[in-house]
């Protein structure tokens, strides 16, 4: 029986895959082909709701008795923009100078070749684990992460499955493998702030009301002072206002609206709901201190408006799990890696209601990039380390 061992084999099959989000582009059927030969049972749930795109996902299992571990991952990977502009064609794996190219390479199909692998190599070498091992993998990160993790995770849990650990394969590692494990990840919140204003003449400014300086003044309010310090385990919580706008071409009209688009990524010093009242208070404080026009006693007329679901920040705790990685990571590579919770956001934040959960993957230099492309010998070191921490978590 022969079975998947190389970590270079398993990845080009997967680039060769055009899966770009939402499209499975033949990247589950080309995993589940790795992994039937190895006992997994396989179930390939499509999930949907209204607004968004369908995405089929992936939920395998290789059952034994004893603690359950997951992989898990995704292998949609972002548009490759101008193909022209990449060295290699995006979806052929080509090898050059030790690199193979391609969308997804690090982020993340190169993880979850690895992770096949070093199953692979386990049992040639020790048989089947003394335990149980799932991959959790979806065609939905890359997108909206509605049809996705989250759906999975909730259609296995109905079927009785639960985990006591889970290792999402996401690139972590910033210079070399072995730097970084992330270990927990913070918050993320995005909102919009509408001032509301008349539209005029810029030559009659008293038949008119600008919004801009009230947008003014509300985003200074967002950016000081400092939400806090940072913490132990986190970063301080930072507001990056990304947008500001009046939709106004012309020089002599007042505008009618101004927009302010942010995001927020915070420490556990908060928590959504807390930090969406911080800021509420903070605007409608401004609002008041500030008129649209001086001389009229209007406040600043505003809206906020928050986006999609908040992100909750989370810190992973568990020493087996977070120890045994680490000492892996060590072993093989002669690096203590940093835990670390720096990034943006993942899956994660969505594996961490099931059970403890870290990443760990690829070095991420080149992920989303054009010519994206890994180290042929990272994807050997990197099958070394999930090989020895399933050797270590089964025995």
């Amino acid at each position: 029986m022969n079975l998947p061992v190389d970590p270079a084999a398993n990845l080009a099959a997967l680039i060769r895959c055009p899966s770009v989000t939402p499209a499975e582009g033949g990247a589950l059927s080309a995993l589940q082909a790795m992994l039937a030969p190895m006992g997994f049972a396989i179930d390939r749930p499509t999930f949907s709701e209204d607004g968004t795109p369908d995405v089929e996902n992936l939920y395998g299992r290789l059952s034994g008795n004893g603690p359950h571990l997951m992989f898990a991952g995704h292998t949609d990977v972002v548009p490759v923009g101008d193909e022209a502009d990449w060295t290699h064609p995006p979806f052929a794996a080509e090898v050059a100078d030790g690199w193979m190219f391609g969308r997804g390479a690090v982020d993340m199909k190169g993880g979850i070749a690895c992770f096949v692998a070093a199953i692979a190599r386990h049992i040639e070498a020790n048989g089947a684990p003394k335990g149980s091992v799932s991959l959790l993998i979806t065609g939905d990160e890359e997108g909206p992460s509605i049809n996705g993790t989250v759906k999975l995770l909730d259609w296995a849990a109905k079927r009785g499955e639960s985990w006591d650990a889970a290792i999402v394969g996401e690139p972590t590692n910033p210079e070399a493998l072995g730097d970084m494990i992330k270990i927990g990840r913070r918050g993320s919140i995005s909102g919009d702030i509408v001032v509301h204003g008349r539209q005029g003449h810029a030559a009659y400014p008293h038949l008119a009301d600008n919004p801009v300086p009230g947008i003014v003044t509300l985003v200074d309010a967002l950016l000081s002072p400092a939400f806090d310090q940072g913490t132990g385990n986190f970063q301080p919580t930072n507001l990056e206002v990304t947008t500001v706008d009046v939709g106004n071409p012309a020089t002599n009209v007042i505008p009618a609206r101004a927009k302010a688009s942010f995001n927020i990524r915070f420490n556990d010093t908060w928590t959504a709901e807390t930090l969406q009242a911080e800021i509420h208070n903070r605007l409608d404080r401004a609002a008041a201190r500030r008129k649209l026009r001086p001389g009229r006693g209007e406040k600043i007329n505003f809206e906020l408006i928050w986006r999609d679901r908040p992100s909750p920040v989370f810190l992973t705790r568990d020493e087996k799990l977070t120890a045994g990685l680490s000492a892996s990571v060590e072993a093989v590579t002669g690096r203590k890696p940093v835990l670390s919770t720096s990034g943006g956001t993942s899956d994660a934040r969505f594996i961490k209601d099931h059970c403890p959960v870290v990443e760990f993957g690829l070095v991420g230099q080149t992920m989303h990039m054009v010519d994206e492309r890994v180290a042929l010998s990272d994807l050997e070191t990197l099958t070394r380390i999930y090989q020895r921490f399933l050797e270590d978590w089964f025995a």
